[in-house]
């Protein structure tokens, strides 16, 4: 496994997303335990967790008590392993999301994350999507609570623009030391973001990393983009697949990139821990440039 830096915590170069294990169609218990620790005997040192990964209502932190129950279990140390979660948003039960960052909310939710994952204090705790009704600033302001009480070590921010990493970056200092936004192959539209927060030296974690990397591409060259082909055929060369591909390309991006894909399966996240290993040639690199959609 290689390494890249959140704040001054070293973690594996691909962490493990583990939102599928616990929302709609997730595994029984037995499977998702057994892909956490899969992630684990794979070197992954990051698992990515939220308040809102869950089906039904009612079961909010769902997601939290399946990784603390992993975690208790694997009957190895644990101690490297860093658990970020997310407060901030909702899900009534119906599939739908809502979001909600008042202060207070963020300072509730937070401790009961804490209590779910059954530790003194949240590794990484982020702010999951910003409130349209909230000043930014005021809930960024309850992070700087989080950071001052020791509620959470450490503070990131979720499905923001970088103006809002800029402002939570005046407020926060130190303590801000990750941004979590989408970005993938197909989903380019945070390279502002991207770049922001190699700039200020926050680690960047890609939420559905794999987007426009087709399942199918596994078997042959498919897809609705000719991304999907240059994937498949630069996979062929390096003997790997073409999701595996895409991880590869976005560690190249930038040293702080950090992925985080989902798995509901052990053998997939070991195949996505792997990526680490796949070094793309310049001239590979230029040639999935060429294929990919212009970014928005």
């Amino acid at each position: 496994m290689r390494y890249r830096t959140i704040g001054n915590t070293a973690v594996s170069a691909v962490g493990l997303g583990a939102m599928p294990l616990s929302i709609e169609h997730r595994p029984d218990e037995r499977q998702a335990i057994a892909t956490l620790h899969a992630a684990m005997d794979a070197g992954v040192t990051l698992i990515d967790t939220a308040d809102s990964y869950h089906w039904h209502a009612g079961e909010a932190g769902h997601n939290e008590f399946l990784v603390a129950r992993a975690l208790a279990r694997y009957g190895r140390d644990t101690s490297h392993v860093l658990v970020a979660t997310k407060g901030g948003r909702g899900r009534p039960g119906d599939g739908s999301w809502t979001v909600t960052a008042t202060p207070a909310h963020l300072k509730h939710a937070a401790e009961a994350s804490r209590k779910r994952l059954g530790v003194e204090a949240i590794g990484l705790y982020q702010l999951h999507k910003p409130d349209p009704a909230v000043p930014w600033a005021e809930s960024v302001g309850a992070l700087r609570e989080l950071l001052d009480a020791g509620t959470i070590r450490a503070a990131g921010i979720s499905n923001v623009t970088t103006g809002q990493i800029r402002q939570a970056h005046a407020i926060l200092g130190d303590g801000l030391v990750s941004v979590q936004n989408q970005y993938s192959p197909a989903v380019r539209d945070s390279e502002p973001e991207l770049r922001l927060s190699t700039q200020l030296g926050l680690a960047f974690l890609p939420w559905s990393p794999l987007g426009g990397i087709s399942r199918s591409s596994l078997d042959g060259p498919s897809g609705p983009t000719s991304a999907s082909t240059a994937f498949h055929r630069i996979a062929a060369e390096h003997g790997a697949s073409p999701q595996q591909i895409a991880l590869a390309w976005l560690l190249t991006r930038s040293p702080s990139v950090i992925p985080v894909p989902g798995a509901s399966r052990p053998a997939s996240i070991q195949s996505s821990a792997r990526a680490v290993e796949i070094e793309l040639s310049e001239e590979q690199q230029a040639q999935l440039e060429d294929a990919l959609p212009l970014s928005g």
